[in-house]
This record gives C-alpha cells, sequence and structure tokens, in this order.
C-alpha cells in the first residue's frame, strides 16, 4: 500500500469510528478539554489521525492529521526553518488548537490561526469525509468552511486533516520588560510581535532580521527577559483594541494583548451578553450542519 493509500485509510477509518448514529466527542490533548464546557459525558470519545504526512518547505505548506501534536509540528517545520505560530501548549493537537480557535500571544505580527488553515477534511455528523480550501494559498476557492470550523468547537464537524501555510522562522526573537506605556510602544514600535500589558509592567516581544531587532530593543528602556509572563487562565475577554485603556472594571491579574484586544483574566471575567441575531445564526449553522446534534453534544460556541 502506497503511503496516500495508507493516508486515506487512517481518514476513512477515523470517518467510520465517528460513524452516524451515537453522540461522538473528539479528544485531543485535552489541554483547552474545559472551554465551552464540558461535553456529555454520554458522548463516545474518538481521536483524529496523527502525524506530518507532507510538507512543501518551497510553497511554504504543510499538511497533517488533526491529531497531531503542536510539539511535532513544530519540530518537524523547524527542520526547514519554517513555523505554524500557533503558541499554545506543545501537548495541544493541531485539531484541538483550531476547534477551540485560541490565538497565541503573537497575533499581533502574524494574524489569527484561522488565517494559516488553507484546506481542512472533516467527517460531518453522517460520517461523511467533506473537503474545503485548497492545498496551496492561489487556489482556495469557493465556501469558507475552513475558517467557520475554527473556534466552532467540533459542533460542525470532526476535524480529520489540515494543510496550514507556514512562516518562515524570525532570525532573532527577544522579549523585553519593564514600565512603560503599551499603547505608545504599539504606536512606535515597527511590527512587534506581542505587547502584554497588566496595567503596570509590559512584556515586548520583537522578531525578524537582528540588526533590526537589536536596534529597536535598544531604543527601549526596558530590560531583556526569558519569555513571556504566565498568562491567568480563569478566563479570557475579547474586546475592542481601543478599550484596553480602561481595565478598573476587571478584578487584578489580568493580562491584555495591547493591539489586539484579548484579556486573559485570573478569575471568571463578567459575562458579555450574546446578541440575539449571533446566536439565532450559531443556532441555525448548527441545525444544518449537525441536525441530529451528535457532535460534541453539552459544548456551547457561544455563551452569554
Amino acid at each position: 500500500m502506497t503511503a496516500h493509500a495508507e493516508l486515506q485509510k487512517e481518514i476513512k477509518d477515523f470517518a467510520s469510528e465517528i460513524g452516524s448514529s451515537d453522540p461522538v466527542t473528539v479528544v485531543g490533548g485535552r489541554t483547552q478539554w474545559t472551554i465551552g464546557g464540558n461535553p456529555d459525558p454520554a458522548a463516545r470519545e474518538v481521536s483524529a489521525p496523527s502525524g506530518v504526512w507532507s510538507h512543501e518547505p518551497e510553497e511554504m505548506t504543510v499538511r497533517c492529521g488533526a491529531g497531531t501534536s503542536l510539539r511535532t509540528l513544530s519540530e518537524q517545520l523547524a527542520v526547514h526553518d519554517q513555523m505554524v505560530p500557533f503558541d499554545l501548549n506543545p501537548e495541544a493537537t493541531v485539531g484541538g488548537a483550531l476547534s477551540v480557535g485560541v490565538n497565541g500571544f503573537r497575533r499581533l505580527r502574524y494574524g489569527p490561526i484561522r488565517d494559516f488553515v488553507l484546506q481542512v477534511r472533516y467527517v460531518d455528523h453522517s460520517g461523511k469525509i467533506v473537503t474545503s480550501g485548497g492545498p496551496t494559498v492561489k487556489n482556495v476557492s469557493g465556501y469558507d468552511l475552513c475558517r467557520l470550523l475554527v473556534g466552532s468547537l467540533g459542533k460542525l464537524g470532526c476535524l480529520a486533516e489540515l494543510t496550514l501555510r507556514c512562516l518562515p522562522l524570525p532570525a532573532t526573537s527577544r522579549w523585553l520588560t519593564g514600565e512603560a506605556d503599551p499603547f505608545e510602544l504599539y504606536r512606535t514600535l515597527y511590527r512587534p510581535s506581542s505587547i502584554l500589558w497588566n496595567g503596570t509592567q509590559v512584556w515586548v516581544c520583537l522578531e525578524g532580521v537582528t540588526s533590526d531587532v537589536d536596534a529597536q530593543a535598544n531604543s527601549l528602556d526596558l530590560i531583556e527577559t526569558e519569555g513571556p509572563p504566565e498568562l491567568p487562565t480563569g478566563g479570557r475577554l475579547s474586546l475592542e483594541p481601543k478599550s484596553l485603556t480602561d481595565l478598573a472594571h476587571l478584578a487584578p491579574g489580568w493580562i491584555a494583548e495591547v493591539g489586539v484586544g484579548a484579556v486573559h483574566c485570573r478569575d471568571s471575567p463578567p459575562p458579555r451578553a450574546v446578541s440575539d441575531v449571533n446566536n439565532a445564526l450559531m443556532r441555525e449553522l448548527e441545525q444544518r450542519l449537525d441536525p441530529s446534534g451528535r457532535l460534541n453534544p453539552g459544548r456551547q460556541v457561544l455563551t452569554a
């Protein structure tokens, strides 16, 4: 059996395991298992195929199973000085990271993780294998189901295979910290990878050509540090970036991503109301794509 045939068999076996009748939930690294609520304990657990199946350094694309750990993916890409900037727990799976849809702390420079998804193959509620997108940047067309599945918590389909866009590893990556105005840093620095702020202290990540990074770092009254702070895990808010200037209403212990609008909180943040329009849209999507409600039951993509 050829390598291609073996991969096709893995995906078909995954689809067969999901089946078309009883409730199922896809299990990855369980690093973000509680996001969206715990699945129904009666749901049968299944695992997606894993492995880096092909890497085209010249095309800057990688194809892998959804059950592949971020550690494995990063190690394989680093051989050719490339990366996909997920910036999450390395034991998380690629499919799990995309299903949860939480971006890494370098979104300021590299953008949201959904932008790195070129093609997906997933299993729908009936056990059918569905392909969306294209294997290269230039031929992606049609309905953008790829982005729709990112952040859907597996309720619209179970990810099996992913083709991702890669980026070059930066020649230099430096973290600096100290007390400074984070919004002034955002206005003056050229393409920082991350600016984190807890109301008093800032952490800045600069990446790129060594001479450029060193010049920017030397212009700041900050000190070198090994990396970013540990982000609080009590909850997360997504705000407009301009709203970060006033976070006095939040309990102490938060860290904000300046220029992005994400706020990581030590305690559960106050709930935000979800509009009736968004709720209705999500419910209709679930009804259309999983009419029997058998995919990851118990999870909620939108909550008030």
